[in-house]
């Protein structure tokens, strides 16, 4: 029986999971983390979508990204695949699938569901114990998002006008994703 065709719609924000296979890990260290966001933010740029938050976790990552085009978030995906999957079995002299399966997508159509995403997706390194405070992670959208950081090798392809406030303080940061 043929794949279900998967839900896109243009002009939507998305958030997508992506998980390793068996829940094994996807990255090993930083440098492939790197690579990962480099190669997102070229997908990102050539088929005119924008991400507003991401996390990279040791086995999955979180993304919310605006498509514009038809058919640009499955491209960006298969895209970055192609590259990172290439990248993880030449390093790692491995072969086979990294990812579980197709990634999984659900289309964010409210301003109230927009910021559960965010919330969700950028205090995941708190919910799993890998940090203390959100901003304590350096492979997510926290530190732009929340408090208005910028890692221009890091962070250069996020929305600019996805801050939550322009004068955020570390205070109201900790208001919308708590301490442990």
């Amino acid at each position: 029986m043929p794949r279900l065709p998967r839900l896109f719609v243009p002009g939507q924000t998305h958030h997508v999971i992506q998980r390793g296979n068996n829940r094994a890990a996807v990255f090993f260290d930083d440098a492939d983390r790197r690579h990962y966001l480099t190669w997102l933010g070229e997908a990102l740029e050539n088929h005119g979508c924008a991400l507003h938050a991401y996390v990279l976790m040791t086995n999955h990552v979180h993304l919310l990204i605006g498509a514009g085009r038809s058919a640009a978030l499955p491209r960006v995906l298969q895209s970055l695949g192609r590259h990172y999957v290439r990248y993880i079995n030449d390093t790692y002299r491995r072969s086979g699938t990294l990812w579980e399966g197709r990634y999984k997508s659900t289309v964010v159509d409210s301003a109230s569901y927009v910021l559960a995403c965010y919330r969700y997706i950028e205090a995941n390194p708190l919910r799993a114990g890998m940090v203390e405070t959100a901003t304590g992670y350096p492979w997510s959208s926290h530190p732009r998002n929340a408090l208005g950081r910028h890692d221009p090798d890091r962070q250069r392809f996020l929305t600019k006008n996805n801050r939550r406030s322009s004068k955020s303080t570390n205070q109201s940061a900790q208001l919308f994703i708590p301490e442990k």
